[in-house]
């Protein structure tokens, strides 16, 4: 599928969760079920998909955490993905730098960071050093919510 003009100005109107077809058709100059279509086609492709996000700061007792991941192993993918299924992990990405991946996570009320690190980032082998980045205030910081 060509990703076009249109179908980015459609992206950029979903960025933060459904809009009606009506309002981006009025923006942009076209039909209700061109978006519609269009929609259909990048949900078909897997370019777009609808999730519900939590405002973090709005969630009490929950903090946010980037950990910097350094590997003894060059499995990238496959650690990437082992971390992707540990309990909090929102996303892991494997990155330029110093860390080979950085994971988001999203702590609960009762699960802090010694227990993430200690009891799910002990379960992944190859695991060099680690370095945890706790998000005091974010701004714009939607994650899904998935614990």
């Amino acid at each position: 599928m060509i990703v076009d003009e249109t179908n980015i100005q459609i992206l950029k109107h979903l960025k933060d969760g459904r809009k009606s077809f009506k309002i981006i058709a009025d923006d942009l100059s076209v039909t209700e079920n061109t978006i519609r279509s269009r929609v259909n086609k990048l949900l078909n492709e897997g370019i777009l998909n609808f999730s519900g996000n939590v405002q973090i700061d709005a969630l009490p007792g929950h903090t946010l955490l980037y950990l910097g991941v350094k590997l003894k192993s060059m499995e990238l993918q496959k650690k990437a993905a082992e971390f992707s299924d540990l309990r909090g992990v929102i996303s892991a990405a494997i990155v330029t730098g110093r860390y080979d991946i950085i994971l988001q996570v999203l702590l609960g009320q009762d699960y802090n960071l010694l227990e993430f690190i200690t009891e799910q980032v002990a379960k992944v082998g190859s695991v060099q050093t680690v370095e945890s980045f706790i998000v005091y205030k974010g701004y714009n910081l939607n994650v899904p919510y998935i614990l």
